[in-house]
């Protein structure tokens, strides 16, 4: 009788070892150095869309010409409009501007391949809320980045474009001339 009950013990153990899952990684687009300088432009983020392919907490990969893959262990710390918002605002840096500013971003393309590269493809627009300042500038941005075959690298890729982004439109703040080149 102690025999079947330690195959049923042996039995139960391996069944669930056998339903474990991976941990679940959470990345972030806001990098862990940041560039510790602080401008004096007010910049108030308005909206940020993404395509619906990409508005997941997991991240999606592209494979091949026409797939792609939801990766269930591998998440973003948050919504990825609230990531990409929070990496603007800590990135965001202008220097001694004293305006205000409504920034719109449209994420036209969010591609992610590991082993090949991180691309953002966005159509941003700035506005001046200075009292009786009605400039606009409409921009479309596109930067890709190279990276490894792991998913941190492929994140840092994401965030190195983010970076670039927010100097475009620091950039863009400063002149007050139009749309910088990428």
């Amino acid at each position: 009788m102690a025999f079947p009950l330690k195959i049923s013990l042996v039995t139960a153990l391996l069944l669930l070892t056998a339903c474990r899952s991976d941990p679940i990684q959470f990345h972030t687009l806001t990098p862990t150095q940041l560039s510790g300088a602080s401008g004096g432009a007010e910049i108030q983020i308005e909206s940020i869309t993404v395509p619906p392919q990409v508005d997941r907490p997991q991240i999606v990969i592209r494979q091949g010409n026409s797939g792609v893959a939801i990766l269930e262990t591998e998440w973003w710390a948050a919504t990825l409009v609230d990531e990409l918002r929070s990496a603007l605002v800590d990135q965001l840096v202008t220097s001694n501007l004293q305006r205000r500013v409504s920034l719109r971003l449209d994420v036209q393309r969010f591609d992610s391949i590991p082993g090949q590269y991180a691309l953002i493809d966005v159509r941003w627009r700035l506005r001046s809320l200075g009292p009786g300042d009605a400039a606009v500038i409409t921009c479309r941005s596109t930067l890709q980045t190279p990276t490894g075959p792991s998913i941190d690298e492929l994140v840092l890729a994401h965030q190195n474009n983010v970076k670039r982004l927010a100097a475009l439109i620091s950039q863009a703040i400063g002149s007050q001339k139009g749309c910088p080149s990428a």
